[in-house]
């Protein structure tokens, strides 16, 4: 089962998690632009075995569940797409 959590939201920014079966899978931090145009970042963890041919499925869905005015085939929005793993977490002290 898959479900996206939003951790951060901000007047021109999100950022959404992917939970798949309750386990970190992908994260995705979208950047409203002007024009009403849309930039976003997509991070497959490797850890979640995720295959080329699941890309463009899981792409169109969160298009459709948090996008509803842009999108891939008007040209609105863009994603740029990473794999890769967690390193750590840093934290400025208090």
């Amino acid at each position: 089962m898959m479900q996206w959590k939003r951790t951060l939201r901000t007047a021109s920014s999100e950022r959404f998690l992917l939970l798949r079966d309750g386990t970190e899978a992908a994260a995705v931090d979208l950047h409203y632009l002007n024009g009403g145009t849309v930039s976003g970042t997509v991070i497959l963890l490797k850890s979640a075995r995720w295959t080329e041919e699941e890309i463009p499925t899981l792409l169109k869905s969160f298009d459709e569940d948090f996008l509803p005015d842009v999108d891939l085939e008007r040209g609105t929005l863009a994603y740029t797409v990473i794999m890769g793993e967690i390193v750590g977490v840093f934290e400025a002290e208090h």
